[in-house]
């Protein structure tokens, strides 16, 4: 009698473990997600965002509807570093650019050959999409140093791009600098580094 009891209690345990059992692992998985999505959620709030480029600017390099990773903390600009800017007053969306020069650095453009020259060396530009022709809407006075706190950017498809050569623009805060473009998300068939043509 005893041994038929035991034997009871025990199976109604195992049974009842059983049913527990799917529901505790719903709500580990439950508990797995939302904290994922958490932390995502803080990452590109507070270290990294997703731009879309917009127009040929860049080119080609970056693409129209090209989606870019961009991270935001700790940044110090960097020559070759593509980057976005939000600029008050001149457009009403950011845009993306590549840095050329950084403060205290003089910048000068040979039109007949269209190379850049930046502190009297000519610099290797392999990914840009032509040289530069002569730049006439509102055109800045070269050679140029970058005043200190400012960058000097323009865009990797040189006639295509308003600019640091347009007195529109002319050299960029940094406090308008909002990242470094890392990677590339989309489209998938072009997905990691944009800096793979650096040269």
């Amino acid at each position: 009698m005893d041994t038929n009891e035991q034997t009871g209690s025990l199976f109604s345990e195992n049974t009842n473990g059983k049913n527990k059992r799917p529901y505790a692992e719903a709500l580990d998985w439950t508990e797995a997600l939302v904290f994922s999505l958490v932390v995502i959620i803080l990452v590109f709030s507070f270290f990294v965002r997703i731009i879309t480029v917009e127009g040929e600017s860049m080119e080609q390099t970056l693409h129209t509807h090209d989606k870019v990773v961009l991270s935001t903390i700790g940044y110090e600009p960097e020559y070759g570093d593509i980057v976005v800017v939000n600029m008050p007053n001149w457009t009403d969306r950011p845009f993306i650019k590549r840095i050329i020069a950084t403060e205290g650095q003089t910048v000068d453009i040979d039109f007949s050959s269209g190379k850049v020259i930046v502190d009297g060396r000519t610099i290797n530009e392999p990914y840009i999409n032509d040289v530069i022709r002569e730049y006439v809407y509102q055109q800045i006075d070269f050679p140029i140093t970058v005043p200190k706190g400012t960058v000097f950017v323009m865009g990797d498809n040189r006639n295509a791009s308003t600019d640091s050569r347009s007195a529109l623009i002319g050299c960029v805060d940094e406090r308008y600098v909002m990242g470094k473009a890392q990677f590339r998300i989309f489209p998938v068939t072009s997905l990691g580094s944009i800096y793979k043509n650096m040269g």
